[in-house]
């Protein structure tokens, strides 16, 4: 498999390539892995080039790769799902309801603490953004605005204003998911925008 470099960094290029081969299920935890040697050969690139990619997929928790044990495969529940990477080639590749119904536990979980929070101190400026957002809301369900992009905007927007730090960490990763989920939730509900009064 030859890897052009199309001027992107090429050992994230790799990287890439080979996390979205392990997140859709070309190699089986359990099974036998590719040395370095064997996946350097079918990249068609450098040894230093593929033992760095190995370092970030190590880092990201998809493999693990220690001396004379060569590289294994992690099982799921080690994959660092807060890593952008990992989270959208595992959202992107076809996720099963079992990973919806998880990340909608930790929503269930964040979310209302973090109204709760944002309705307590929540500046005027923040009050702001939240009733815009709404209005986005109401906007898409006549057809004037984007229902995800809309939908995604208030969720975002609840976490800033909780001000708790380690809610707003989670913004990117709460966008991230929200952009799958809500895609594939609303597909199975049959519906294609987003629900303002829900959101009231």
């Amino acid at each position: 498999m030859k890897i052009l470099n199309g001027g992107h960094n090429l050992t994230h290029q790799v990287t890439y390539n080979l996390g979205l081969d392990i997140v859709r299920g070309k190699y089986k935890f359990g099974g036998e892995f590719p040395t370095e040697a064997q996946l350097a050969d079918q990249y068609d690139i450098s040894r230093s080039v593929m033992r760095e990619a190995v370092k970030m997929l190590t880092a990201k928790g998809l493999i693990s790769s220690r001396p004379r044990q060569g590289i294994r495969l992690q099982a799921t529940s080690e994959w660092n799902m807060f890593d952008s990477d990992v989270l959208m080639w595992t959202l992107n590749s076809r996720p099963s309801l079992e990973l919806l119904k998880e990340f909608t536990q930790l929503r269930v979980a964040i979310e209302p603490e973090a109204a709760a929070l944002a309705a307590q101190g929540a500046s005027e400026e923040q009050k702001a953004d939240i009733l815009a957002a709404l209005e986005r809301m109401r906007q898409a369900e006549l057809g004037n605005d984007d229902a995800l992009e809309s939908d995604i905007e208030f969720h975002t927007t609840i976490l800033l204003a909780s001000g708790n730090r380690f809610f707003i960490q989670l913004r990117d990763f709460i966008e991230t998911a929200l952009r799958v989920s809500i895609t594939h939730t609303n597909r199975i509900k049959n519906v294609h925008f987003a629900s303002f009064a829900e959101g009231v």
